[in-house]
């Protein structure tokens, strides 16, 4: 089987966006990939667990660690939708994922390059190849289209008081 592309992958990871778009939370969606094959998924889910460490990343880690029954996960890819924060680049760096596929720039709070470059920190014990970009357009729709309507249900809320 040949090599699948990053937007074929990218694609998956949009559809798990669209899980935590559907349960109400911040739309990131996140998948792992080995040898050409899905190994875990995740989407952001903090609000639902209540847990603050529940990231579409942190989730399609522990998955995948399960899955493997490894907490090291040597040559897999992890897409994202969004560019990964301080935490979830941390735990990426800590899990050896080879290389990390986002989607739409966090300049906030993104930790690969926009704001924080944590996987090119000569201090770090490995080091995570990344590229950004892959579908960004379409990563950043879902977002935003989710805080428009974030926006119109606080007004909406404000008018009914």
């Amino acid at each position: 089987m040949s090599e699948l592309s990053d937007e074929y992958w990218m694609r998956h990871a949009l559809e798990m966006a669209q899980q935590a778009d559907i349960a109400n939370e911040v739309p990131v969606g996140a998948i792992i990939v080995k040898d050409n094959t899905v190994i875990a998924e995740g989407f952001n889910q903090p609000i639902s667990k209540a847990d603050p460490t529940a990231h579409a990343e942190i989730v399609a880690l522990r998955n995948a660690a399960q899955s493997l029954n490894n907490y090291r996960l040597p040559d897999t890819t992890l897409y994202v939708t969004v560019e990964p924060c301080a935490m979830c680049a941390g735990a990426i760096i800590h899990s050896r994922i080879q290389r990390v596929v986002y989607g739409a720039a966090e300049p906030k709070a993104g930790a690969v390059c926009s704001h924080l470059q944590l996987f090119d920190q000569p201090q770090m014990n490995h080091r995570v190849d990344w590229q950004g970009g892959v579908l960004a357009a379409e990563a950043t729709a879902v977002l935003q289209a989710f805080f428009a309507r974030r926006r119109d249900e606080k007004r909406a809320l404000k008018k009914a008081d």
